[in-house]
């Protein structure tokens, strides 16, 4: 491959490796973005659309993305905060995957209890930036100054072995399930931050022409997050009962409601939460739904 096989393309950033790379590869093939990365290539041409991806560290993705380099992104919320790309680009979507929380860490049979217990003490983490905005808030809530300030050092990775080694008496670091921190005799005091994977394209876009094949793919991937996070809920009811059964499944914009041929019923396809299915299959059971289906969305785009 050579530049000149990448004019006219639009110029798609997916993160390398790490935590969000195979929730991106299940993305791309739902929205239909067909192609083939060789071994030790980190751009590849898409095979059925005007698009090269680039495979970049998450990290970096929001400069490319912020600068125009490349025209989208997929990368953490948390990265772009950190790197400070915030004013630059626009989150398009969240992706519904690669949840996590910046925590702040202690150790759990150590005598700080709170983050008013850490200020003005020894912090390690990866994220220099999020954790200096908001232990200097705190610094200044507690009127901590000069050398009484939190102390905020950098290390790049297996930040939650700096207590036990003696680096730190706390930390700033992604937790997804915890297991990591509990295995290290820490435990979380607070939360800096909530992120999860987000779709990006740069605020001053350089290439215009890109702009309908961008809103093209966001609109697919809306669709495949939609597809992973909804199903359809197909039920009958007596239509004097239909005020409680549209509570318990309003829709994400309302309800489709058909007259049955038996006089006072009608059918109900409302999309629904999948995490929430159970417990709305009981709640129209008891409100007097019959003959209720469940329909994945898992090949439809909407």
């Amino acid at each position: 491959m050579n530049v000149d096989s990448l004019d006219g393309r639009l110029l798609f950033a997916i993160p390398k490796k790490g935590r969000l790379y195979e929730k991106c590869l299940s993305i791309l093939a739902g929205a239909d973005i067909q192609f083939r990365r060789h071994a030790r290539l980190d751009v590849c041409l898409v095979l059925n659309h005007p698009i090269a991806l680039v495979f970049l560290p998450a990290s970096d993705i929001p400069s490319f993305v912020g600068k125009g380099n490349v025209d989208l992104g997929i990368t953490g919320h948390d990265v772009i905060l950190e790197s400070q790309m915030q004013e630059h680009v626009i989150e398009e979507l969240r992706l519904g995957f690669g949840k996590c929380a910046l925590q702040v860490q202690v150790p759990e049979a150590g005598s700080i209890k709170t983050v008013e217990d850490l200020a003005g003490k020894r912090v390690v983490t990866s994220f220099e930036v999020l954790s200096g905005e908001y232990f200097g808030k705190l610094d200044e809530k507690l009127q901590l100054s000069g050398e009484k300030r939190t102390n905020i050092e950098y290390v790049g990775g297996s930040v939650e072995a700096a207590c036990a080694l003696g680096l730190a008496d706390g930390i700033v670091d992604l937790v997804e399930s915890g297991d990591t921190m509990r295995a290290a005799g820490l435990h979380a005091i607070a939360t800096v931050l909530e992120s999860e994977a987000v779709l990006v394209k740069s605020r001053v876009p350089k290439h215009e022409a890109h702009a309908g094949l961008i809103n093209r793919i966001t609109n697919r991937i809306k669709g495949v997050v939609a597809a992973n996070k909804y199903a359809i809920c197909q039920y009958n009811v007596a239509r004097d009962r239909l005020p409680a059964v549209i509570a318990i499944t309003p829709g994400r914009r309302a309800p489709t409601i058909s007259p049955l041929e038996e006089d006072g019923w009608v059918a109900v396809n409302s999309m629904v939460e999948k995490k929430k299915l159970a417990e709305i299959m009981d709640n129209l059971v008891e409100a007097g739904a019959e003959d209720i289906l469940i329909f994945n969305l898992d090949n439809c785009r909407v």
